[in-house]
C-alpha cells in the first residue's frame, strides 16, 4: 500500500475537512478528470483515485478506520471479524485439534457485481428507466447447481468423510500434535462428483447474459450507486445471490453546470440591455422563463431562479438555477454607432463594455440556442 497517495491529498483537503468540503472537492475533481471530458492519458486513473478517496472519506465508519490505520488493512492486527488474525487459527488447530471451522457444505452467498453506467446530464436530473445486459455466473439449471449429472448427486468424500478437512498427526518432543488442512482428495468441499453434469462439467455454475431493468431516480449525480439486491452472481449450495451495484457517470452539458441540487448557466447581454434594463428569456431544465434585468446591471452579476434546479434526491422540492450575465463587447460597429459611443464616452460613460473575446461570446450564444431547443 506504500504507493497509494493519502486520500486527503488526493482530494486536496486537510485531514479535518467537513463532509460538505469532501463532497465539493470530489465533485470538482470528478468533473475535471471525467474520461468523457478529459482525454488525457492519465485521466481515467486519476478519476478512479478520486472516486476511491471519496468512497472512503464520505463514509464515517470507513473514514474513522482510515484516519486510524491509513491504507493498512486493520484486519492484519486482529480487528477483522470472521478471519483468523495472523494465522492463529492454524496454530490452535495444530496444538488443540482445531474445531470451529466453517462447514464446507454450508450455503455460500454469491459474489457482488459492479456495473458502470454512463448517462446524459438530463437523465440524471429527471431519472429514467432502462435495461442493461450483464454477464454473470448462475447456477446450472440441469443439475440445479450440484455439478452432478441429473438423476445423480455428489457423494461424501471417502477420505475426509464429508468434513472437507484432513488431520495430520505428528509426534514431536512436545507431544502429539494434530494439524488440520483442506482435504486434498475433494479440495475441501467434502463432496466427490463421480458423474459430472454435461452442461457445467461439474462446476455447478454457468456464465449467462442477464437482462436487467434499472430504474434511475431523479436527482442522482456523478458517482452515485444503485444497489439491486440479488442481481449479483448465484450462490453456492443453496446460498443467496450476491448484489449488483450500478455506478453512475454523468456526462457534462454544454449550457448547464450543476453543483449539488443547483444549476448554473451563463447568458449574454448587450451593452444596451445592461445599461437600460430589459426582460429576457432564459432556458431552464423544463421550460423557458422571463428574467428582468435591471438598468445598470454589471457583467458577471448572478440572478437566482428559485426552484428551477435539480429535484432533491432525498427530500422534497428542487434546487435553484443561478444565471450569470456576461456583457458582450461589440466587435463590428458602423460609423454612426462609433460616433454615438464617442458621444456617450464624452458624457462620462465608457466605450469599454466588456472584456470577453468574440469567440467566447459566440460560444455562449451557441450553447444558449441549444438549451432553448432542449438539447
Amino acid at each position: 500500500m506504500a504507493d497509494k497517495r493519502d486520500f486527503y491529498e488526493v482530494l486536496e483537503l486537510e485531514k479535518g475537512a467537513s463532509a460538505e468540503d469532501i463532497k465539493k472537492a470530489y465533485r470538482k475533481l470528478a468533473r475535471q478528470y471525467h474520461p468523457d471530458v478529459n482525454k488525457g492519458a492519465d485521466a481515467e486513473s486519476k478519476f478512479k483515485e478520486v472516486k476511491e478517496a471519496y468512497d472512503t472519506l464520505s463514509d464515517d465508519q470507513k473514514r474513522g478506520i482510515y484516519d486510524q490505520y491509513g491504507h493498512v488493512d486493520p484486519n492484519q492486527f486482529g480487528g477483522g471479524g470472521g478471519q483468523d488474525a495472523g494465522g492463529f487459527g492454524d496454530i490452535f488447530d495444530m496444538f488443540f485439534g482445531g474445531g470451529g471451522r466453517r462447514d464446507p457444505n454450508a450455503p455460500q452467498r454469491g459474489n457482488d457485481l459492479q456495473y458502470t453506467m454512463t448517462i446524459e446530464f438530463k437523465e440524471a436530473v429527471f431519472g429514467k428507466e432502462t435495461e442493461i445486459t450483464i454477464p454473470r455466473t448462475e447456477n446450472c439449471d440441469p443439475c440445479n447447481g450440484s455439478g452432478a449429472k441429473p438423476g445423480t448427486k455428489p457423494e461424501n468424500c471417502s477420505v475426509c468423510r464429508g468434513t472437507g478437512q484432513q488431520e495430520v498427526v505428528q509426534n514431536t518432543p512436545f507431544g502429539r500434535m494434530v494439524n488440520r488442512r483442506a482435504c486434498t482428495n475433494c479440495s475441501g468441499t467434502g463432496k466427490i462428483i463421480k458423474d459430472k453434469c454435461s452442461n457445467c462439467h461439474g462446476a455447478g455454475k454457468v456464465k449467462k447474459q442477464r437482462r436487467i431493468t434499472v430504474r434511475i431516480p431523479a436527482g442522482v449525480d456523478e458517482g452515485a450507486q444503485i444497489r439491486l439486491n440479488g442481481e449479483g452472481e448465484g450462490g453456492t449450495r443453496g446460498g443467496p445471490n450476491g448484489d449488483l451495484y450500478i455506478v453512475l457517470r454523468v456526462k457534462s452539458h454544454e449550457f448547464f453546470d450543476r453543483e449539488n441540487d443547483d444549476i448554473y448557466c451563463e447568458v449574454p447581454l448587450t451593452f444596451a440591455q445592461a445599461a437600460l434594463g430589459d426582460e429576457i428569456e432564459i432556458p431552464t431544465l423544463t421550460e423557458k422563463v422571463k428574467l428582468k434585468i435591471p438598468a445598470g446591471t454589471q457583467t458577471s452579476t448572478y440572478f437566482r431562479l428559485k426552484g428551477k434546479g435539480v429535484p432533491k434526491l432525498r427530500g422534497y422540492g428542487n434546487g435553484d438555477q443561478h444565471v450569470k450575465v456576461t456583457i458582450v463587447t461589440p466587435t463590428s460597429l458602423t460609423d454612426e454607432q462609433k460616433d454615438l459611443l464617442r458621444q456617450f464616452g464624452g458624457l462620462g460613460g465608457s466605450t469599454s463594455v466588456g472584456t470577453d473575446s468574440e469567440e467566447h461570446h459566440e460560444s455562449i450564444f451557441d450553447r444558449m440556442k441549444k438549451a432553448f431547443r432542449g438539447d
